[in-house]
């Protein structure tokens, strides 16, 4: 059975004044988060330069430093969200995502920069499970919703777009440090749109246990670490580390049994379509942000492309991003989220394998073309789709927990996407078989996914 959510809905009223425009600024806000997901890919090889010839451990971490704490802050970003108010916190996290930026373009190493991705990460997990209960509020309507929805995740779809391209073009002229400057304006738009009474959402009583998020932020980075370690042949350290992350479930376990405030809300988890999608979004993250991250190095070093053409040769993957969503949220207006999920797990099968024989191949541009096409059209089908399925499958009262899980499943998802098709990679040494192996990895993952979520029928 489904039910319709929404942040402490009010009964069905009038249109607020203002409502178009703060959807705009909600959209925006999440286009800035997204952003951070994807510029800084096409930016590695400069990465690398710059901070002295760093390896694709260090390159990993800079991803993941950011998609870690995003995806495992996530899980109690959705209750804080409910707790306090979303358009609060929402507006307090996109001032310190915009403050972050600016200290990232000074990082005077590779570590600190990790370790302000971090938290950026941190801020921008307050942004995204806050704007979708800010959605829930604007649209109490589910056929309005839907469409907000869309609208929503085709402007941020946008940002997957703009990521690369604008990634590029920044490299190209002044260097990796200003990808991070430009989140300074985008903030202040945002928070200028955000303004006002339209979005305005109450506080909740929803407990918090701030020491379940813990343990479950401690677990994510330690399986990361152990990935990232596996993939250097650095065997001790990664024994190490799967024996702390063993120590961290099992302390996050005990925590969640005994504790008032659960991090993973069961009553969520049990709604009828949710472990299906919560599965279904780790596995989009893990192909998208696994290709991204080997795609430029495979540009770069087999075709000797720079950032700026790097972000232009991945277009034909991240136009779809945009403009696709629109004609997946009338779909799923038409036959429910299922079908596109599916349809988009198996397009992102299809672009691994097409991938993985371009690269047996010889790697060149018109034979990944396929690829390319196929990734985009695949995001693009089964996100949106996802994004509907959540708000709509969850119990009253809980669309900030439930955006939360769907995006720290994907945040999670693209962590460990990063570590494990990283570990097949290096950094200025051409390697077929590694990069090959790199981006089939993905395609078994959402195969595996698509047979999930098809036997676990949405609602």
């Amino acid at each position: 059975m489904t039910s319709t959510v929404s942040a402490a809905r009010p009964a069905a009223s009038p249109a607020p004044p203002g409502r178009t425009r703060a959807l705009a600024g909600i959209a925006l806000g999440y286009f800035m988060v997204l952003l951070d997901t994807t510029v800084l890919s096409v930016a590695e090889p400069d990465l690398a330069r710059s901070f002295g010839g760093a390896g694709v451990t260090g390159l990993q971490w800079t991803v993941t430093g950011y998609t870690l704490v995003f995806g495992a802050a996530l899980l109690t970003a959705g209750s804080v969200a409910d707790r306090y108010g979303a358009h609060r916190v929402f507006r307090v996290a996109v001032a310190a995502f915009g403050l972050g930026s600016l200290l990232s373009a000074l990082a005077p190493s590779l570590w600190a920069l990790v370790g302000l991705r971090a938290l950026l990460g941190l801020a921008a997990a307050g942004c995204v499970p806050a704007s979708m209960a800010m959605i829930a509020r604007l649209y109490p309507v589910p056929a309005e919703r839907a469409k907000a929805v869309a609208v929503w995740a085709a402007t941020s779809g946008a940002a997957l777009v703009a990521g690369p391209v604008a990634g590029g073009a920044l490299t190209d002229l002044a260097g990796w440090r200003a990808i991070f400057v430009i989140n300074g304006p985008l903030a202040a738009v945002t928070l200028a749109l955000t303004a006002g009474a339209a979005v305005r959402c109450p506080r909740g009583d929803r407990r918090i246990d701030w020491a379940a998020q813990i343990l479950a932020c401690a677990a994510v980075a330690l399986l990361t670490d152990m990935l990232i370690a596996l993939g250097a042949r650095s065997f001790v350290h990664a024994a190490w580390s799967a024996c702390a992350t063993a120590v961290a479930v099992c302390a996050f376990a005990v925590q969640e049994r005994r504790g008032h405030a659960p991090v993973l809300a069961s009553a969520v988890l049990r709604a009828p379509g949710v472990p299906g999608a919560l599965l279904a979004g780790a596995a989009v993250n893990f192909a998208m942000s696994g290709v991204l991250f080997v795609l430029p190095l495979l540009f770069q070093q087999e075709l000797g492309l720079t950032p700026g053409k790097i972000g232009a040769a991945l277009l034909p993957m991240t136009l779809p991003f945009a403009v696709n969503p629109l004609l997946t949220g009338r779909i799923v207006a038409r036959s429910g989220p299922r079908p596109p999920v599916l349809a988009g797990l198996g397009l992102l099968a299809a672009g691994g394998v097409a991938f993985g024989a371009a690269v047996w191949a010889g790697a060149s541009y018109p034979l990944l073309l396929a690829g390319l096409v196929a990734t985009g059209f695949g995001v693009s089908f089964a996100l949106p789709a996802l994004a509907t399925l959540i708000v709509t499958a969850a119990p009253e009262g809980t669309a900030g927990v439930a955006g939360g899980l769907l995006n720290a499943a994907r945040q999670c998802g693209a962590t460990i996407g990063v570590a494990v098709t990283g570990a097949f990679v290096t950094v200025g040494v051409p390697d077929h078989h590694g990069a090959a192996y790199a981006l089939v990895v993905p395609a078994v993952v959402c195969a595996a996914a698509a047979v999930a979520v098809a036997r676990r029928p949405a609602g």
